[in-house]
């Protein structure tokens, strides 16, 4: 238990709550920046994969991240809040099981693309949420 807050709470809960959260943070503010500008990361993503198998896709691609990002996040946030509470962490595991399938998306699209830097950069962040969906099993 975690001392001085006024509710029970285990270590294993306060961590998967707090990487339900860092993920929500990152995830919805993504997609929030999808649907605030999505002629700009359309424009990006058309010119990204112009020279790759994933050419002219980019508007169903888009849609697709922006709604996995969103969902993913949002069971999050609402899963991490829920888990701390007392409930079970079933809205956290789907949400970590849908971020999940967000950044391998992600990564697929990078490396499709040849950008092995971005690619790079989801790794830290897929194995968080791995970290996150295996601790469910502890």
């Amino acid at each position: 238990m975690i001392p001085f807050i006024p509710f029970e709470i285990s270590l294993l809960t306060a961590a998967q709550s707090m990487i339900g959260i860092f993920l929500s943070t990152a995830l919805v503010q993504s997609g929030i920046d999808k649907l605030a500008d999505r002629k700009g990361n359309l424009d990006w993503l058309e010119g990204h994969f112009s020279s790759s198998i994933l050419n002219g896709m980019g508007p169903l691609m888009l849609s697709i991240i922006t709604v996995l990002e969103l969902a993913g996040g949002g069971l999050c946030a609402v899963g991490a809040v829920l888990l701390m509470i007392g409930h079970t962490g079933n809205y956290l595991i789907t949400g970590l099981l849908i971020a999940g399938f967000n950044f391998l998306a992600l990564f697929f699209g990078q490396r499709v693309a040849k950008d092995y830097e971005g690619a790079a950069v989801l790794v830290g962040y897929f194995i968080l949420t791995m970290l996150g969906i295996l601790s469910f099993t502890i």
